[in-house]
């Protein structure tokens, strides 16, 4: 059976992905925008403000080309040229690596951030303002230069058939790789997240034995019945805390996926609809939590509702 003639009826599952997806670009797109704002109206706007911004920019590109790919993938007429097999396969490849090392470097940054002055963290305060363009553009180049395969190998599908050819989309599809260069990607991009993750799980130790200690030298100097009032950097840190359990879950929970829907429901139109689901996750879910807990945002937007209701 074809697969467009499948994919007809899973029209709910369809509008999920799609629901997903528009969700996570409104917003990525807000928390962007206010990022932007921040950015013109500050002089010197902090790493960690410009981090999240990038975040959101990351999530917003790495979903418009998934809606791009579901759109294909799914069912609908969306014959592409082999440019834009290319372009819109290699963003969003890229898109997901820069997105776990960016929310890795936001782990970082707070880590170094609420670090004591007496702490080995400290003299990285003020290196980490001066050094943090380089380290922005070392990423994208080094994850530039790791997703550089999907350039090479993914084209238009041809109208003849071949057993080497693997399908990415309706209209795409990835030619086969020498087999040294394909270990030689896929141990890269592996040491690379496995490295980040685990500097994610200890920059969140870290930060969590912070937060335990102040919290027992504020109850020691202060009666225990006063209101424990978190500073903007603890709530900051809650916050970033959060963001690491939620990326550590969606991540692991992809991982889990991807290898059992392969082997039970390989090139079922079911697997599709679930791995975009899950794939998409962290991307959709991420603004909702960083912008929860930013009063600056939340201020923003109330005023924003507040002069339209006015207008109308």
């Amino acid at each position: 059976m074809n697969k467009k003639r499948k994919f007809s009826s899973y029209t709910d599952t369809r509008s999920i992905v799609f629901f997903e997806i528009t969700t996570g670009i409104i917003a990525n797109t807000i928390l962007l925008l206010f990022h932007i704002l921040t950015f013109l109206l500050k002089n010197r706007p902090k790493p960690l403000d410009l981090t999240i911004g990038q975040l959101a920019l990351i999530h917003l590109l790495m979903l418009v080309t998934m809606g791009f790919i579901a759109t294909d993938t799914l069912g609908f007429q969306a014959w592409w040229s082999d440019l834009t097999c290319k372009s819109v396969i290699y963003v969003n490849r890229l898109m997901r690596s820069l997105s776990i090392c960016t929310t890795c470097l936001l782990s970082v940054l707070q880590a170094i951030t609420l670090s004591p002055r007496n702490s080995c963290l400290a003299k990285f305060k003020h290196k980490s303002t001066h050094h943090y363009p380089c380290g922005l553009v070392f990423l994208w180049l080094l994850n530039m230069l790791l997703n550089g395969r999907f350039l090479v190998s993914i084209g238009a599908t041809p109208n003849v058939t071949s057993q080497s050819l693997m399908f990415v989309t309706e209209s795409c599809s990835q030619w086969p790789i020498s087999s040294l260069f394909r270990y030689i990607f896929f141990s890269l991009v592996n040491i690379q997240d496995v490295s980040l993750i685990g500097l994610m799980a200890i920059s969140s130790r870290y930060m969590v034995a912070l937060l335990c200690r102040h919290k027992r030298q504020f109850q020691h100097l202060h009666s225990t019945s006063l209101s424990l009032k978190a500073s903007p950097e603890e709530r900051a840190t809650r916050t970033i805390l959060v963001l690491m359990v939620l990326f550590m879950f969606m991540y692991f929970l992809d991982c889990v996926t991807f290898a059992s829907l392969g082997i039970l429901w390989n090139n079922e139109p079911i697997s599709y609809c679930v791995r975009m689901l899950v794939g998409n996750g962290y991307a959709t879910i991420c603004p909702f939590v960083l912008m929860s807990t930013e009063k600056r945002i939340i201020r923003w937007l109330t005023f924003k509702w507040e002069k339209a209701v006015n207008l109308q």
